[in-house]
């Protein structure tokens, strides 16, 4: 396909997610079933048009001034892509399978028009009720912060240290591209183009022997924050499929008693053959069974994870159609699972325990409210320091706390300031 059909297809699809309201994976998959024809670089390219447009829906329909499909293809090809009206008018000539041409007011919008004066939800592309959490987060800073929000993630890889080194790791995969992340000393980062298709990281060598997974840095440094050591005993209240379960695993140099749950068994699905690969032997996954699922674990815990259920607003970046779908209703239900769990969690602990409060959210609700609600509930619990908790990453501890957004509950991480996915993380231990 040429790069004008591309463009034509994005907008087909883009219409469909309007028309039928389904999420763009869904219409992706559905444009690619009905053809065949388009090769896995045509299919690609056209899912990053997609998603390019979702990143700057907002942004690019008031460059517009306009907010249908093609209206908003075109804006982000200025806004994301950088291509000026003269450029996008080549791609757009009418010709066999290109959209139609540009019309003088589509023109006149390309070269005369901008965000300058736009509202701070319509320029940083996020839905206009939570402008006042953004606001609350970040201030004047909320449009830089949003549009980094808005931004294509990398793909990132965290190191088995049961297994491999990073230097090893690292020379093997020197053809895609990989380099070390600024601040996990297990992490390697791969920069992906705007029409690049994911490497085929499952098919690599290190992948399949155990090596290397999928992980963000900032997943990453939340697992290195939490502390854990050889000899604990360490639960992973919200394992799910085991990102960092597996990480813990590798901290604890498979020393000690690791238990990984989750409050829904079908997302422990994947863990168990993840566990395999990995070398890991001292996990113990346990499908939820009501209130009993923990029972022998009574104040005993040296730490316990929570990597609790969020909005992931801090993930938008890896899934635009995400924040155009969340509405105030699932913040609500966020917020009362992550109190709930916090609740459970919190006789678990020994005295000189430690819980480590964990959300890829950057709202503050989900984050230092929600740590201020527990230890006013349970004042046994008090807030470690941020900067003890950083102190994990030697070194760097001084720079990352620069970098991150510190309050009194804990610390948070984002796109624009430490170049990882938007994480809270704060860690309490137990007094009493």
């Amino acid at each position: 396909m040429t790069p004008a059909a591309r463009l034509s297809a994005a907008i087909e699809i883009l219409g469909a997610i309007d028309a039928q309201r389904i999420p763009a994976p869904n219409a992706l998959k559905e444009w690619g079933t009905a053809h065949r024809f388009a090769g896995s670089g045509d299919r690609a390219a056209i899912a990053g048009l997609v998603f390019d447009v979702l990143r700057r829906r907002a942004s690019s329909a008031w460059l517009m001034d306009d907010d249908t499909p093609r209206a908003r293809l075109l804006g982000m090809l200025r806004l994301e892509r950088g291509l000026d009206a003269d450029a996008v008018a080549a791609l757009c000539d009418g010709g066999r399978f290109a959209p139609e041409p540009l019309t003088a007011t589509e023109r006149a919008a390309l070269t005369s028009r901008s965000t300058k004066d736009a509202p701070a939800h319509i320029a940083g592309d996020y839905p206009e009720w939570l402008d006042p959490q953004f606001a609350a987060v970040f201030g004047e800073t909320r449009v830089a912060e949003a549009i980094a929000m808005a931004s294509r993630a990398p793909l990132d890889l965290r190191v088995n240290t049961l297994k491999a080194s990073q230097d090893k790791v690292l020379a093997s995969m020197k053809h895609l591209g990989a380099r070390a992340t600024p601040w996990s000393p297990w992490g390697l980062r791969i920069d992906l183009g705007a029409d690049a298709r994911n490497p085929g990281i499952h098919s690599e060598e290190a992948f399949i022997k155990g090596g290397v997974e999928v992980q963000d840095e900032g997943s990453q440094l939340a697992a290195l924050l939490t502390g854990a050591k050889p000899g604990q005993q360490v639960i992973d209240m919200c394992a799910g499929a085991g990102g960092k379960t597996l990480a813990l695993a590798a901290m604890m140099q498979g020393k000690g008693r690791l238990i990984a749950t989750d409050h829904d068994k079908r997302q422990l699905a994947p863990i168990h053959e993840r566990l395999s690969r990995a070398g890991i032997h001292n996990a113990d996954v346990r499908t939820p069974r009501g209130d009993d699922t923990l029972a022998d674990i009574k104040a005993s815990a040296d730490l316990v994870v929570i990597d609790a259920p969020c909005t992931g607003t801090g993930t938008w970046r890896r899934n635009p159609d995400a924040k155009w779908r969340m509405r105030p209703g699932a913040l609500e239900v966020r917020i009362k699972d992550q109190a709930e769990v916090l609740d459970r969690t919190a006789g678990l602990v020994k005295p000189g325990g430690r819980i480590a409060y964990i959300t890829c959210s950057i709202l503050p609700q989900e984050n230092s409210e929600q740590v201020r609600g527990f230890t006013s509930r349970h004042s046994e619990y008090a807030v470690v320091p941020p900067a003890q908790v950083a102190s994990v990453l030697w070194d760097k501890a001084d720079d990352f706390l620069a970098a991150t957004i510190q309050s009194d509950e804990g610390l948070l991480m984002t796109p624009r300031r430490t170049g990882t996915d938007g994480f809270f993380v704060s860690v309490l231990t137990r007094r009493t």
